[in-house]
């Protein structure tokens, strides 16, 4: 109609595309993130030589008295002394023969019995609440009996090695065993293998990787309770010079052999894990 304007239409408005959130940055750190072995390596040494700076400053400041925290110079010097006069060789073959007859007898004992209970429900009701029983008893209080039992030669190391790693090992080894899929063992039974086989095939195969792990820190513990029991009953030995040494106040070598024990046990350590990614890489290449 005259007079009248003409109806305003909008502009045209851009419909809006779907909206792109900013690229979150890949934490380089967090739960389950993994990073580089170099890395790793990296932060693992700046750790030992923060600690190391550390005892260095602390001692070489005299924040901390000689007979308390000898320096590491007096350490190393200390060591070196003892290993020139073959006094370290011979407690350290002392300790290493022990070691591993006793935690051998403990581990050839454990394997079987574990693999056994964690099979059969009969032989667990039998086995496992004995074991569990026994686990809680403190191996500390097992000396003076395991003195008066087998003296004071090696024997009595080897039953304190034992007794410290044995019914740890037991329950280990029988939940790596329970942890065997059901559907192996159904895989199994449905093609007609008898219990042996089912075992020998099937169980024991696929709980070895488990089992190998369970070995490995065990033989942790195995160098505590060698040197307990050395410092109690011996004449030779790392946990011997250790109590020796704490009669004449000689904290460098107590400090020297404390350190040689975590380098041997970080060494058997790792020679484990190593020797675990050659035995079971097929297995690490499933994961």
């Amino acid at each position: 109609m005259p007079g009248e304007r003409p109806a305003q239409t909008d502009p045209a408005r851009p419909i809006p595309g779907p909206v792109t959130k900013p690229a979150r940055r890949r934490r380089s750190s967090g739960i389950g993130v993994p990073i580089a072995r170099s890395r790793f390596l990296m932060i693992a040494v700046a750790v030992f030589v923060g600690l190391g700076l550390a005892w260095w400053a602390a001692t070489g400041l005299g924040l901390v008295k000689p007979i308390f925290l000898p320096s590491p110079g007096s350490v190393a010097t200390q060591i070196a002394k003892l290993a020139t006069d073959g006094t370290l060789w011979l407690d350290l073959k002392a300790s290493m023969y022990r070691i591993s007859i006793g935690f051998l007898i403990a581990s050839a004992l454990s394997i079987p019995i574990g693999v056994l209970i964690g099979s059969f429900r009969s032989w667990e009701a039998a086995i496992e609440p004995l074991v569990d029983f026994i686990r809680y008893m403190p191996v500390v209080a097992f000396v003076p009996l395991s003195i008066l039992w087998a003296g004071t030669g090696d024997s009595q190391k080897f039953l304190i090695i034992f007794i410290g790693t044995f019914f740890q090992q037991v329950l280990m080894i029988m939940d790596n065993v329970k942890r065997v899929p059901a559907d192996f063992i159904g895989l199994g039974r449905t093609l007609g293998l008898p219990d042996r086989k089912i075992l020998t095939r099937i169980v024991v195969p696929s709980a070895l990787p488990g089992i190998w792990d369970t070995l490995r820190i065990s033989l942790g513990w195995a160098w505590t309770w060698l040197v307990l029991a050395e410092l109690v009953a011996a004449t030779s030995g790392l946990g011997y010079r250790i109590t020796v040494s704490q009669r004449y106040f000689q904290t460098n070598t107590i400090i020297g052999y404390i350190l040689l024990l975590g380098l041997l046990g970080l060494i058997t350590d790792q020679v484990m894990k190593a020797l675990e990614k050659v035995l079971f890489k097929q297995e690490g290449r499933s994961q």
